[in-house]
């Protein structure tokens, strides 16, 4: 199955990376491939196979009165063609976009009223279901599909609307379903999905309190944190930007994460920096050392197998650039691993990567202080607050190879 995004790789996913250009929705959701330790594509035998479409019940315990506004969006895995899905979960197809993007269909479904549910289908999609209060989202199409809100552009329609998203893949291996942080930290919510046992598994909520104490965490950071939370004309917090975006929409330093940078790439031209980058396979490492500015990856007979140059704070936030992650079985293990650690920043602490002891993670004063701030306040302490937050399985995601059913609920805003 195709990569839902350039800096997917193959052997472990997360899942919110689609969301990480804001661009063009080509595949948004989970690849069937998983991280080692989790469930095995193909573990649902052919007495539970994965049915055509799932229900998904959407509650709304957010105690607003708005009226929610539900999308289903995302790629038809039988066909590879993009579209959206109604109620019943019948796939439609975008029509066809020119170079200059025109309003999409209304793909809008009307979401619970406050302290209610409704029950949609989901297809089988590799895609995102969308939900807005009090307005629907402006969506366009253009020649390469559906042109996503891009929130960090101040002139996007959909700025000054309260909206968020979830990202799931339901396949014939099951479902996959997250919740993102990677673009934006909004409206809340948390996901699930029913086993065949009748359990459920749940992730994304908060603890009491966690919504606005993480706005209120963010703005008392000093070196430009607070830049990045927007709010709408009525004094209405309506989003706090990733860090990425927040560079590019000038709302945060370009430079903020550049002294942890430095004081890396200058600890290891003296010393060496491992990579296991498998957790299946922990004969297979890779040794980096720094050389003319360049950290020089080697394996165990001494052969160079990939180089980065210095990344920038960019690089970083997006793990993307100078720290891109082919998919592939060398430089992307090592690239996610690299950005994980600076991210964390634990690149200083241990020389070997990848660290996922969450105790020793965003210890630094130099720090993704946004990452930091939300897996603080989630109620189980995962979360994707960038790209590649699934090192060492902190990534806030639910998967089952038969799920019976899958859950939205739209959280307090306390």
């Amino acid at each position: 199955m195709p990569s839902p995004h350039r800096r997917r790789l193959t052997l472990v996913v997360p899942l919110a990376l689609a969301a990480v250009t804001g661009v063009t929705l080509t595949v948004a959701g989970p690849s069937p491939t998983v991280q080692a330790g989790t469930v095995e594509p193909g573990a649902a035998d052919a007495a539970t196979a994965v049915p055509a479409s799932i229900p998904l019940t959407i509650t709304n315990d957010s105690g607003r009165d708005d009226q929610v506004y539900v999308y289903n969006l995302g790629t038809e895995l039988s066909t590879g063609r993009q579209g959206w899905a109604d109620a019943d979960g019948t796939f439609h197809p975008w029509p066809a976009g020119g170079s200059v993007p025109v309003p999409a269909p209304d793909a809008a479904l009307p979401g619970p009223a406050r302290g209610r549910s409704v029950t949609i289908r989901m297809p089988k999609f590799s895609g995102r279901i969308y939900f807005s209060y009090g307005q629907k989202l402006a969506l366009k199409v253009a020649t390469g599909g559906l042109v996503q809100p891009a929130i960090q552009n101040p002139s996007d329609p959909n700025r000054s609307i309260l909206f968020n998203w979830s990202e799931y893949t339901l396949n014939d291996a099951g479902l996959w379903i997250n919740s993102t942080q990677v673009d934006m930290f909004s409206a809340p919510y948390a996901v699930g999905v029913r086993r065949p046992d009748g359990s459920v598994a749940t992730t994304g909520r908060l603890r009491p309190g966690g919504y606005r104490g993480f706005f209120d965490a963010l703005r008392a950071r000093p070196g430009g944190w607070a830049g990045l939370v927007q709010t709408r004309a009525d004094g209405t917090v309506l989003r706090a930007l990733a860090p990425g975006h927040g560079i590019e929409a000038g709302a945060l330093p370009p430079n903020v994460m550049d002294d942890y940078i430095d004081r890396v790439w200058a600890r290891y031209a003296g010393t060496t920096l491992t990579v296991t980058p498998f957790k299946d396979r922990p004969a297979v490492k890779y040794y980096g050392r720094v050389s003319g500015g360049v950290m020089n990856f080697t394996d165990g007979s001494g052969a160079v197998v990939t180089s980065f140059r210095k990344p920038d704070s960019d690089s970083v936030f997006g793990c993307y650039k100078l720290l891109d992650a082919p998919n592939d079985q060398v430089r992307g293990p090592l690239s996610r691993t690299l950005c994980a650690g600076f991210n964390r920043s634990t690149l200083l602490t241990n020389p070997r990567q990848p660290d996922s002891s969450a105790a020793g993670f965003y210890q630094d004063a130099v720090t993704n202080q946004y990452a930091k701030e939300i897996h603080a306040r989630m109620a189980d302490g995962k979360a994707y607050g960038f790209a590649f937050d699934d090192v060492g399985a902190h990534e806030s995601l639910v998967h089952d190879g038969a799920p019976q059913r899958a859950y939205l609920t739209l959280d307090p805003f306390d």
